[in-house]
């Protein structure tokens, strides 16, 4: 989805309910893959410190990623409060003995389906925030690939660059949540930290 259109969309996005909806909106947030999100579980989550601690073992290059919760991401999770004690984006279908299972990566299709969008993919929504980041946010581009976990620079500069930046992520993804629910125009003033 072209950036300049994530707003309309997010819109219409917010009007839903089902956990589908809210699963895909925080997606958009935090601007992670699907399985990152789908798996998400409260014990990852501190809500105090508006951080998510993804584990390695849900992330594509192994390596844990804490993502930096925006006001607005804040938000979605209190909608999904209480609808089960583990997972944060359960699916409506129960697994063996009532447990819950996470939403299908097939949960999407079908909400994309009721909303009458179609021409773009759930995991392209990362480059939507990447494309929003330079061309709008004027982002870093090692800040910008440290909020989407993407391995940046050569081996050498990775053995030096121990830092997740994530004091700078907080203010692009709060920056971002703000660009795509409407709350700012399209050109977002980060301020460098």
């Amino acid at each position: 989805l072209p950036w300049r259109e994530l707003p309309a969309f997010m819109a219409q996005l917010r009007a839903r309910d089902a956990v589908s909806a809210c699963c895909l909106e925080f997606l958009i947030l935090t601007a992670l893959r699907s399985g990152e999100v789908r798996g998400a579980r409260w014990c990852e989550i501190d809500l105090d410190a508006a951080v998510w601690l993804v584990p390695d073992a849900r992330m594509k290059r192994g390596v844990p990623h804490r993502v930096p919760l925006s006001v607005e991401a804040l938000a979605v999770l209190q909608k999904v409060r209480g609808l089960d004690p583990v997972l944060v984006f359960p699916s409506p279908k129960r697994g063996k003995d009532n447990i819950a299972q996470p939403l299908s990566v097939m949960a999407f299709k079908p909400l994309l389906g009721r909303m009458g969008v179609d021409g773009f993919t759930v995991h392209g929504f990362r480059s939507t925030f990447r494309d929003w980041c330079s061309e709008s946010a004027h982002a870093d581009r090692e800040v910008g690939g440290a909020a989407l976990s993407h391995a940046m620079g050569n081996e050498v500069e990775r053995a030096y660059a121990r830092s997740d930046l994530f004091e700078r992520r907080r203010v692009l993804m709060e920056a971002w949540a703000l660009y795509a629910t409407g709350g700012t125009g399209e050109v977002v003033a980060l301020v460098r930290a």
